[in-house]
Formats: C-alpha cells, sequence, structure tokens
C-alpha cells in the first residue's frame, strides 16, 4: 500500500464515517468516491480544504519538473491549499495543452483547454500567452513549504528525490534549449548553490555532466549540459518528449 494508504486512509474513513452517517464507507475506495471531483453535483466545487487526493507518482513528476521551471505553486488565501499555475508563450501552446490534458484527464483542472490571449509587452510589442491553474489541493501545502521561502522559489535539498525521467522531460519542455552541441537550462531564478546542486542530482541521478555558467547578467546563472552526456539524455528523456520539443535535445 502507498505511503497514502497507510497514513491518510484510517483518518479519511474516520471523518467520512462522522461527517457522512447515511453513507455506507467499507474502504478506502469508498473514500476516494467521495473526496474526489466526479462525485460532485453538476456545477458544485470542491472546497480546496475538502480536496486531499490521492496523487500518483505522475502528479509529483509534473508538480516537481515544472517547480525547477516556469510553473509556480500559489499558496491560496487562508492557506486552504496550494495550486500549480501553468503559463507559457503561445510558441509552445503543443506543450501548454499536453501538460492540461494530463492533469485534466485525472481531475487536477478545469478540463476546459485553455485559450491563447494577448497581453501587451515591452514596448508596446503584443505577446500571446496561455495560462491555466490546477484545482487547489490541502496535501500540496507540504510541496509549496519545500520551494518557498517568504514568497520566493528556492530549490530544496530534497529535489534529487523527486527528479525522475518525466521530471526531467517536464524541466527540458519547459526551461531547456539546444545552444552549440549541448543542453542549456535557464535557472535564472536559482543562486548559484542551488544550480549546484542540481548539477548534482543531474549526474547523481542520471550520470549527466553538467556545469553552473553566467546567464550574462548579474547574479543569474543556467546550467549546461555537456555534449558528452547528450547521447545518454537522450536516451533518458525521449520517450517522454512531445514530438515539437524533440528539437530541444537533437
Amino acid at each position: 500500500m502507498s505511503l497514502w494508504g497507510v497514513v491518510f486512509a484510517p483518518q479519511m474513513i474516520l471523518y467520512l464515517i462522522l461527517t457522512t452517517p447515511n453513507k455506507k464507507i467499507d474502504s478506502v475506495w469508498d473514500c476516494l468516491w467521495f473526496i474526489t471531483p466526479f462525485n460532485l453535483p453538476k456545477g458544485a466545487r470542491l472546497r480546496g480544504a475538502d480536496r486531499i487526493g490521492p496523487h500518483d507518482r505522475r502528479i509529483f513528476e509534473i508538480l516537481f519538473g515544472s517547480l525547477l521551471g516556469h510553473g509556480h505553486l500559489e499558496r491560496r488565501k487562508g492557506g486552504a491549499g496550494s495550486r500549480l499555475s501553468l503559463f507559457q508563450e503561445s510558441s509552445h501552446v503543443e506543450y501548454i495543452l499536453y501538460l492540461h490534458q494530463v492533469l485534466a484527464d485525472r481531475g487536477y483542472c478545469d478540463p476546459q483547454a485553455p485559450q491563447i490571449k494577448k497581453r501587451l509587452g515591452k514596448k508596446g510589442k503584443i505577446r500571446k500567452v496561455v495560462r491555466f491553474h490546477t484545482w487547489t489541493y490541502m496535501s500540496w501545502n507540504w510541496i509549496h513549504d519545500l520551494w518557498y521561502i517568504d514568497g520566493h522559489k528556492h530549490v530544496p535539498q530534497n529535489v534529487g528525490d523527486f527528479i525522475t525521467p518525466i521530471a526531467l522531460a517536464i524541466w527540458i519542455m519547459d526551461d531547456g534549449g539546444r545552444v552549440g552541441s549541448g543542453l542549456k537550462l535557464a535557472t535564472n531564478g536559482f543562486n548559484f548553490q542551488e544550480c549546484q546542486l542540481l548539477t548534482h542530482v543531474l549526474y547523481s541521478n542520471f550520470k549527466l555532466k553538467a556545469s553552473v555558467i553566467s546567464a550574462g547578467v548579474a547574479d543569474q546563472y543556467c546550467i549546461y549540459i555537456w555534449k558528452e552526456s547528450m547521447e545518454d539524455l537522450r536516451r533518458i528523456v525521449s520517450p517522454f518528449l512531445l514530438k515539437e520539443m524533440t528539437y530541444k535535445i537533437n
């Protein structure tokens, strides 16, 4: 049984027995029917405080991979839960729609596809962007606490525990780009020590050699995966990359 089943299921069964006395609850699977959005009346919304999961491994891979890129985990007002906010320029619309589909299929967000919207950028330039949010989950607050200090995103020390091939593929699709014979990950928002930690994770988890390089702006850094590791990188992430994103590693 998963950690969720061992730790949370007994408490959830007791909670539902106490709060739904006219319902028959025999197992954790009965609980899932009550706590997921699929049992709600049409048009009803489940409160973030009541939305706890369950969460499969793929969701955590998406969360951590996205947070290494442009993804942002928002702590909702009053601490009632956290939600993932995803944003991309319209040039990467296939990627954002892919993430939306994966999350919507699992019941984590509105199934209606996000729309391309226009924004006024620098020097009056019109930008086309795509954005969507997941539902809010109390059981994601621990992830927010890992990643955010005083509202600013930081790389947690145990990030390596969550960076799988799928999470790495998400990170590359979100914030990677081919530079010369290698690949650059835009980690401008993280400090030098955090970028060093990520290079250690790339090597310890995947034996990928990488260096921290200047992003061309003071106190901003990128990670560069070496040419000699590109073949291994392709082998690791190719099964999980969208066809439209394979140009980043080929």
